[in-house]
């Protein structure tokens, strides 16, 4: 297996991808409880509960791969070439967001512009850039995993892991403390993409095991949110939906599995696409909400969710994969895109 590119993760980006837009394409109907046919709003918040893993799987790939760098650890070339990759674009899409936030379909509203920006320091600029949050804290974490994982065995490893993986349970359940802090229940995320990549054995029994518990949290949260709204007359997701509560990780753990049980399989064409969406997964990411802009101002996301949704999320989703590889062609905007 190729050290420096591996295909099971372009698989995963290229999912996780799609998963985000999924996620944003059927914004518009979580909170039309009442308003639309039931079974139109349960559908659309099928399609969410079966998609919330899709940013724990960005996460369990890096840390998937940093942890499993085995380099010495070089401060500048890290700050520079691996934090500033991400912190670098996220300053400046941050700034033309908050700049679209002012517009809408009645014109140009700059006090709109100045409260976001006002706000920027503690709050995404634009719903989908809440992501950087709490990913770019993360990379204050991985110099020290890094080294936990050298210096400490296997034990050590699970443990830690295994701690992590009872508050997620603990923070699903409102049993809040020290370990509800944001930082660490993503940081978790970290360590345990390492063992899914390096550690865990990819056979049958693990294969089932995932999809079991993969899916049953999908459909668990899935339920919980769909009989908590109609009690409360109203869209109520408690922490069902979180990315940092166990459900969603049994998910996003079934992905990482399942990718790295099937990718080998993929070939041809096929496996070029995939290729090319991952390279531009990131940029699909910041870019696809451009193309969802009219689908909200316009209310153009009108119709039975099962049409609507897949049909935003080719046209957001193409348009936002072609411009980021508009970008990438040249040297003047390709920094642009992590």
């Amino acid at each position: 297996m190729d050290k420096k590119h591996i295909f099971f993760f372009d698989v995963m980006r290229c999912v996780a991808a799609l998963a985000v837009i999924i996620i944003h394409a059927l914004g518009p109907y979580r909170h039309e409880l009442g308003q639309i046919p039931m079974g139109e709003w349960i559908t659309a918040i099928t399609f969410n509960g079966f998609s919330r893993w899709a940013v724990p799987v960005f996460i369990l790939i890096t840390g998937a791969l940093m942890l499993n760098d085995r380099r010495p650890f070089d401060l500048k070339y890290y700050l520079s070439r691996r934090l500033g990759k991400v912190l670098i674009p996220f300053i400046a899409w941050s700034l033309f967001y908050a700049y679209l936030s002012g517009w809408t379909i009645a014109g140009f509203d700059a006090a709109t512009v100045k409260n976001v920006l006002a706000e920027s320091y503690h709050h995404s600029t634009y719903y989908h850039l809440g992501f950087f949050y709490y990913f770019i804290p993360l990379y204050a974490a991985i110099p020290f995993l890094q080294i936990f994982v050298r210096r400490y065995n296997d034990s050590a490893l699970y443990a830690l892991t295994g701690v992590w993986l009872l508050t997620t349970l603990l923070f699903l359940m409102r049993i809040d403390g020290p370990w509800s802090e944001q930082f660490w229940l993503y940081m978790g995320l970290l360590p345990l993409g390492y063992i899914l990549f390096q550690k865990l054995p990819i056979n049958n029994t693990t294969v089932v095991i995932a999809l079991i518990l993969g899916l049953g949290g999908m459909a668990l949260g899935t339920y919980m949110v769909i009989e908590n709204s109609i009690a409360a007359d109203r869209y109520s997701v408690g922490r069902w939906f979180s990315y940092k509560t166990t459900n969603t990780i049994l998910a996003a753990s079934m992905i990482f599995i399942l990718a790295k049980a099937y990718a080998d399989k993929i070939h041809g064409s096929f496996k070029k696409v995939i290729s090319v969406v991952s390279q531009h997964s990131l940029g699909i990411y910041i870019l696809h909400p451009l193309f969802l802009w009219p689908m909200n101002e316009l209310a153009l996301y009108q119709g039975h969710p099962i049409v609507m949704i897949p049909l935003w999320v080719i046209i957001s989703g193409s348009g936002a994969l072609f411009t980021s590889w508009l970008l990438s062609r040249s040297a003047k905007t390709r920094w642009l895109l992590p």
